[in-house]
């Protein structure tokens, strides 16, 4: 099970950096994904720049109600359950 997301902050076209309450941090590129009624509309920069952490702290969530799994953006998931979206780790100084 993923930590609690404590921030998500939208990077280059379509990543999105989240950071979880155990420190970790993750980039999110989900370029990939941006495809049909809930995220396609999220090919819209201004939209996109709209993520923010639900109200649980669960997840990031845009205001047209697209979400991505918590445990899927942490890595808890298995190794290719979703291969569609990129996670990288960052190497932050």
């Amino acid at each position: 099970m993923a930590p609690d997301v404590k921030a998500a902050i939208p990077l280059k076209p379509y990543v999105v950096r989240v950071v979880f309450a155990d420190g970790e941090v993750r980039d999110v590129d989900i370029e990939p994904i941006l495809d049909g009624p809930v995220f396609g509309p999220l090919r819209d920069r201004e939209l996109f720049e709209e993520v923010t952490v639900d109200e649980t702290g669960d997840t990031i969530v845009w205001p047209n109600g697209a979400d991505l799994a918590p445990d899927v953006i942490y890595g808890a998931s298995a190794k290719g359950w979703n291969p569609e979206v990129r996670i990288t780790t960052p190497q932050l100084a």
